[in-house]
């Protein structure tokens, strides 16, 4: 009896020393875990801000770098420091209006200038390090997310709209002109032409819109016709197939302008709106604002860059194979280091739509020519680049089949 009440407190002690034991291991971790909460960081452009004041500007026209210095409390003297410190990772002229700079403080009073930050865009930055006494300057990166997106829809009005209705930012619209540049004319969409995509957006700190990075997969439904673009990488290069495996990238882009409407057609007898009378328009006018950049549809050369009074005005003519040459007239001036004989490459930009020489009003009258003979840029045919080699046959196919699963999973049933 004895032995079996020796027994009992033996364990009854045990016992309550595990549960001391428990609880104090769990007071301790909870402990633990108010310490960590206690000791996050706040960051700002990578720099630890907890104990620093964090002050956001914006560029406003009139402001430079030296009245934005003197704004911040900097004399003349230093204020030269600084650009000459700065002016190799971001010149002066730079600056935009609309861009953000930071000053970042002591919380002290009066409070003193640790670090300058200024942001060339939404991701890049400058920093000017005041912390180890001679100032110092580095550029860095803000980290950005990329989230999936999955978007279609049927335009009824404008291809512009039909993407903003769909909840995607209006750049899908131009991510999608560059990827069927040389298969649909979207100054051509129709009423009732859709598509459905796959697509990748990047953040900063999901709050802040970045870009639309990449195109996974898209299906455009044209006048009947459905167009196919495949990622997929041959030779280091990835670019965009059809469902057969041929290139999207054909020798000519279908315009060489984005997203302007076509004023003129190709015609034998038009009639003149400055000569009033009717006679032949071997090309096609694009109406669009004075300094729209204008684009080179395929490689080449410049073979004449000149200026014709009582007709073409500023205009450019480009030789792109024995057979093909382009000519772009009424140009309102010259890109920067075109000259005849300079080489080109494909959507280059060579000039910037104006309304030099005979003419009503800001245009580009664009002119194909196949062996020296005029033809409707309308209805030009241009042969596709290598398709998929054989040998990548399979990849490819399954490629397109894990697409397409993937978007026909997504897409709205209706």
């Amino acid at each position: 009896m004895f032995v079996n009440k020796k027994v009992f407190r033996t364990v009854s002690c045990l016992l309550f020393i595990l549960s001391i034991t428990s609880c104090t291991l769990r007071q301790k971790k909870h402990s633990g875990d108010i310490t960590q909460e206690k000791t996050e960081r706040l960051f700002a452009y990578g720099i630890c801000v907890d104990s620093l004041q964090v002050d956001r500007f914006v560029i406003q026209e009139g402001d430079n770098l030296a009245s934005i210095l003197l704004r911040l409390g900097f004399s003349g003297t230093e204020g030269e420091n600084i650009t000459g410190i700065i002016s190799a990772l971001y010149p002066p002229n730079k600056l935009k209006i609309g861009n953000t700079y930071a000053a970042i403080t002591t919380q002290d009073t009066p409070s003193a200038v640790r670090y300058l930050v200024f942001e060339s865009s939404k991701t890049d930055f400058v920093v000017v390090d005041f912390c180890s006494g001679s100032p110092k300057a580095y550029a860095d990166v803000k980290p950005v997310t990329l989230h999936r997106r999955y978007a279609e829809k049927t335009i009824t009005s404008s291809m512009w709209n039909a993407i903003i209705e769909s909840g995607a930012s209006p750049l899908l619209a131009m991510k999608l002109s560059d990827i069927y540049t040389w298969q649909i004319d979207f100054f051509d969409i129709k009423e009732g032409d859709s598509f459905r995509l796959i697509y990748d957006e990047a953040w900063i700190d999901d709050t802040t819109f970045v870009d639309i990075v990449d195109v996974a997969g898209a299906v455009f439904s044209h006048q009947g016709q459905e167009y196919m673009a495949i990622p997929f990488q041959q030779d280091s290069i990835r670019e965009y197939f059809d469902a057969d495996g041929n290139s999207l990238r054909k020798e000519f882009l279908k315009a060489p302008l984005d997203f302007f409407r076509i004023s003129s057609k190709f015609s034998n007898a038009r009639f003149h709106p400055v000569l009033k009378r009717y006679r032949p328009h071997h090309g096609v006018d694009y109406a669009a604002p004075s300094g729209t950049p204008v684009k080179t549809v395929g490689d080449g050369v410049v073979i004449e860059k000149s200026y014709q009074r009582g007709g073409a005005g500023n205009y450019l003519k480009i030789k792109h194979n024995n057979a093909y040459s382009t000519t772009y007239m009424h140009l309102s001036r010259f890109a920067k280091g075109i000259q005849k004989g300079t080489h080109v490459r494909q959507g280059e930009v060579i000039g910037y739509v104006g309304s030099t020489g005979l003419s009503t009003g800001p245009h580009l009258d664009y002119r194909v020519y196949k062996n020296n003979q005029p033809i409707n840029p309308l209805k030009m045919e241009a042969p596709p680049s290598h398709p998929v080699k054989p040998e990548l046959r399979d990849s490819f196919l399954m490629v397109r089949q894990n697409l397409m699963q993937l978007m026909d999973s997504l897409q709205q049933k209706g």
